[in-house]
């Protein structure tokens, strides 16, 4: 099923993403998380890829394992930056194989010590190959408070338009800690034309060693009533746990109550906290 005729068809939906293995040692254990996170039942689940695609055969592997024996739709991630247009078809005719009808397409992150491939620049042109090459329902990635890499706001919304218009179906946001810099952006993206939905995407920060890689990968803000919360029980593992699903879960709410109906969690495969939040969402969701 295509992940834009869910978003279209239900009030309001909930998605989590797991990530693969970096090696083939941690297939079984990834595996076993990811089917407990799809037992769930979500809305959709999406699966990354690897810098470089180096765990590209997972991405496959994952998604079609959760797809066939739970029956959730998936959302394959594929990146392009350091890929040639050779592999990048490779990859959409195993997903095609194995009935995978949705794919996250991204520039991706250049790996460390790597290079970006000549034949990739940016994500539009990854759209447009996908596009080609069958009936896929395209997600693409946005940013709330900007690309790292963008100059401005202003110029990542002029580049988030092309996304969009290169025939992206609807767009998953980075992760961010403040609401109303997410209510901001839907503002801006809208007046900019930018029409289609828009996902939210939240990370639930159960330890405190998770802070500063978040911030690395997103750039994102720490309102002031996060760091508090983070000082006062980041060094208690249990204790920063519920308090970060508790934060999650109340961003979650009021993104609901502010008509923002789609919401993806970043669930890092952990099955408990995919289940804590759905479970504090279950009467609202219905």
């Amino acid at each position: 099923m295509k992940i834009i005729d869910i978003i279209n068809s239900k009030p309001a939906t909930l998605s989590f993403e797991v990530f693969p293995p970096k090696t083939s040692d941690k297939m079984e254990d990834v595996s076993l998380q990811a089917t407990k996170i799809a037992a769930l039942t979500p809305d959709f689940m999406s699966v990354t890829y690897g810098a470089g695609g180096g765990t590209s055969d997972y991405t496959v592997d994952i998604a079609s394992l959760l797809q066939k024996t739970y029956h959730v739709p998936m959302l394959a991630h594929l990146t392009c930056v350091s890929s040639t247009r050779d592999h990048v078809k490779k990859m959409i005719a195993k997903y095609q194989e194995r009935e995978i009808h949705n794919i996250m397409a991204l520039r991706g992150d250049i790996p460390e010590g790597g290079a970006p491939h000549e034949e990739y620049h940016h994500a539009t042109e990854l759209i447009a190959d996908i596009k080609a090459a069958g009936d896929f329902c395209i997600g693409g990635a946005c940013y709330p408070e900007g690309h790292p890499e963008a100059d401005s706001r202003d110029e990542d919304l002029k580049y988030l338009k092309e996304k969009a218009d290169a025939g992206c179906d609807f767009l998953t946001s980075q992760m961010f800690f403040n609401n109303d810099l997410f209510y901001n952006f839907l503002y801006r993206a809208r007046d900019r034309g930018i029409t289609v939905p828009i996902v939210a995407g939240i990370m639930p920060i159960t330890n405190a060693k998770m802070i500063k890689r978040s911030i690395q990968m997103s750039g994102a803000e720490l309102p002031e009533r996060f760091r508090a919360i983070v000082d006062f029980y980041g060094t208690s593992p249990e204790k920063m746990k519920q308090a970060g699903i508790i934060y999650a879960t109340e961003q979650i709410v009021d993104l609901l109550a502010h008509g923002v109906k789609n919401i993806h969690v970043y669930s890092m495969n952990k099955p408990d906290v995919a289940e804590a939040i759905q479970r504090n969402l279950s009467a609202i969701l219905q």
